[in-house]
Formats: structure tokens, C-alpha cells, sequence
């Protein structure tokens, strides 16, 4: 009898230190608001998981990591400009500003272009698994650890085999075709490629117009531009070399070639903003349609290549670019030539883009044709249409 009354007390008393327990719990979140209450949560689960957390080992998947502090799962493209490429898994595409950037944990190799201390310092190449903090970089290399200070960073690119990683290409396409009481097309194509590594660039363009009003041809040219850039530190690059193509029949021109070397300066080189200069010396040639009589058909001279290009990030959805390039010759060959354009280029959907250019081609001296008739020094387009970047 004894035993069973002492369970019984026993029992009482822990039911009663319980319901007080509870009853003590409830008063302390009876004056907190569902708000608060989750605010509290929230805090705790910060402090606790989310405040230490770190992307675990991935051989598949980049990770990078951004000053709001959130990470993300992707593919390192390329550091240029300060603007970082990654995609995203999840994202697609996206451009960084680069000091957005805190914290980078490469799955595969990447080559990193670093500049020793000192503005007029060695550039070199480091390959290995990258791991960027704020303010270092540390690179495994063959089982070793290279460590870099972040300022030395100036490009990125992906050392795989993927030979497609290192090339962008932009298509614009723009027309205008009308018909009933007259007859008129207009077709503007522009394309534009590039490879980028941590060391250089090369570049090929096509830009080409064609017009025809009641079924005669109006207007008819092309133009090919290519070039291949080695940087020599993050101000200082070398333009190895500059080709240009270019023929109209209606300025008379129906080969024209040039090919120079020369240095560039970066003037401006940031997240949002790109201005270079470069000049040097080359050859020019060019063959006429027809000349008068006694004249030569074609002629070869020295050639002074000079240039400048600003791009720019007006908004986030607004870039513009202006390009203008100079060619002074001998006077047979028209003493001097330029080729200016300027695009303002807006987003629309996706990666295509609403493009609005203005082109100014100039020969200062035009070469006349058989019957004496001389070809306009200028020629002025305005063109409109989308284009689609990959």
C-alpha cells in the first residue's frame, strides 16, 4: 500500500513541475507577435546555419559567392574588364560587376593572367584550382599553393577544353522592304566575334549593306575587320597585327586592304567602362573600279593606323559604343580615310537587343571614275534592327 502511494505522489508532483513548466513557456511568448516570433526564428537560424555556411567540395560546379553574401552554383566563364561572366544553373548568363564579387571556389582549372607588383611589372599565367577570398587569391598549382593579392587579378578564363567557352558573337540583323507604287529594300547585316583568354583577344567583324529602290541597285558594300591583342599588363596592350577589307562600287572602290601593327593604351578600364587608344604604322592598298585615262588602276602606301573605342554600361539594360578609326596614306590612295560608328544598344528580351547605329565612312581625297564623275567624301547611314548575342 505504502509503494503505491508513494507512485502516486510521485506522479502528482512531476504532472504539477510540468504544467508549471509550460504554463511559464506560454506566458513568455504570449506578449510575442507572430512577427516577432518568426524574426526570432529567423535570427537564430542565421547565427546558426546560414551565417556559417560554406559550399561544400563540388568537382562539377563553380561557386561563387556575392557582397550580399549569397552563393551561387555555376560555371566560371571569364574575368574581363572587371565584368565577371558565370553561369548560373539555376540563373543563365550573368555579368558581375567584379568587386561584387567576394568569394570564388573553382570545380575545374582556370587560367588567371596576374601582374607582379609595380604598374610596369611581369605579367605571367597561373593555371590551377582557384579559391578567391576578399583580398587573396590562392591557386593550387601541381600540389603547391600560390597565393596572389586580388588587386594583381587581371583576367580570368576557364583553362577546360571546351574551345566554345572562350568565344562571344553578337548578329544583327536590320531591313526595311516596301512595295506597291515603289519598290524599295534595305538589308544592314553586322556580325561580330570574339575569343578571349587571360592573355589576349582576337577579334573578326563583317559588316555589310545592301539597297535596291524600283530594281536598281543603290547601295552595295562590305567590310571585314580582324585583329589579335596581347596584354602586356592591365593599361598596355599590343594589336599584333590589323586587317581590313573593304569594297563599294558606288565610292569606286573595289578592293581595298590595309594591315598595320600597333600599340593600344586602356584610358579607362573598369566594371562599366572601356576607353583604349592605338596607333601604328602599315600597308595600305586599293584597286579602282575604273579611272580615267593615264591613271593607275590600283596603288600600294605606308599606312598610319590610329584609333580609339569607349563602351559603356549607360544602365543595366542600355550599353553604348562608339568606334572611330583613322587612315592617313598618300594622296593616290586618297591621303586620308576614317570609318566612325556609334550604337546605343538597348535590351529587349532575353539575349536579344534593340540596336540604333549611326556610320560615318569619309575618303578625304575620292578618285574619279572613266567619265570624270568624282565620288562623294561622305557617306552617312542610320541603321535600326535586332540583334542576337550569344
Amino acid at each position: 500500500m505504502k509503494y503505491f502511494q508513494d507512485v502516486v505522489f510521485r506522479t502528482i508532483g512531476l504532472s504539477v513541475i510540468i504544467g508549471l513548466f509550460f504554463a511559464g513557456i506560454g506566458s513568455v511568448f504570449a506578449d510575442v507577435s507572430p512577427d516577432e516570433t518568426e524574426s526570432l526564428f529567423n535570427d537564430t537560424v542565421d547565427e546558426t546555419a546560414w551565417g556559417s555556411f560554406e559550399p561544400p567540395r563540388d568537382e562539377k560546379y563553380d561557386w561563387i559567392q556575392l557582397v550580399s553574401g549569397e552563393w551561387l552554383k555555376g560555371e566560371i566563364i571569364s574575368l574581363y574588364n572587371f565584368s565577371f561572366e558565370f553561369d548560373s544553373d539555376e540563373l543563365g548568363l550573368l555579368n558581375i560587376d567584379w568587386d561584387d564579387v567576394t568569394q570564388i571556389r573553382s570545380a575545374g582549372i582556370i587560367s588567371m593572367r596576374i601582374q607582379d607588383k609595380g604598374l610596369q611589372a611581369e605579367i605571367f599565367t597561373v593555371v590551377g584550382v582557384l579559391l578567391l577570398f576578399e583580398n587573396e587569391a590562392v591557386v593550387m598549382v601541381n600540389n603547391q599553393v600560390k597565393t596572389y593579392k586580388r588587386k594583381q587579378v587581371i583576367s580570368i578564363a576557364m583553362a577546360r577544353n571546351k574551345e566554345s567557352d572562350l568565344w562571344r558573337a553578337k548578329l544583327f540583323f536590320g531591313a526595311n522592304v516596301k512595295s506597291g507604287n515603289s519598290d524599295n529594300v534595305d538589308a544592314n547585316i553586322i556580325v561580330s566575334t570574339m575569343r578571349r583568354t587571360s592573355s589576349s583577344r582576337f577579334s573578326i567583324d563583317y559588316t555589310g549593306n545592301y539597297s535596291r529602290a524600283q530594281n536598281i541597285e543603290t547601295s552595295k558594300n562590305h567590310r571585314f575587320d580582324s585583329y589579335y591583342d596581347n596584354f602586356l599588363n592591365r593599361e598596355l596592350f599590343w594589336r599584333v597585327y590589323m586587317a581590313e577589307y573593304f569594297q563599294d562600287n558606288f565610292k569606286n572602290i573595289a578592293d581595298q586592304y590595309s594591315l598595320s601593327t600597333s600599340f593600344g593604351y586602356n584610358l579607362i578600364r573598369s566594371s562599366k567602362t572601356e576607353w583604349e587608344v592605338s596607333g601604328g604604322p602599315g600597308i595600305f592598298y586599293k584597286r579602282y573600279v575604273s579611272v580615267e585615262a593615264g591613271e593607275d588602276i590600283d596603288n600600294t602606301s605606308p599606312l598610319l593606323a590610329l584609333g580609339t573605342k569607349y563602351d559603356t554600361e549607360i544602365t543595366k539594360w542600355m550599353d553604348y559604343l562608339f568606334e572611330f578609326r583613322f587612315q592617313f596614306v598618300d594622296k593616290k590612295s586618297g591621303s586620308y580615310n576614317h570609318y566612325m560608328i556609334t550604337t546605343l544598344s538597348i535590351d529587349l528580351v532575353g539575349d536579344l537587343d534593340l540596336d540604333l547605329s549611326f556610320v560615318w565612312d569619309r575618303v578625304a581625297r575620292p578618285q574619279p571614275v572613266s567619265d570624270g564623275t568624282i565620288p562623294k567624301q561622305d557617306d552617312f547611314q542610320v541603321i535600326a534592327g535586332v540583334s542576337y548575342e550569344y
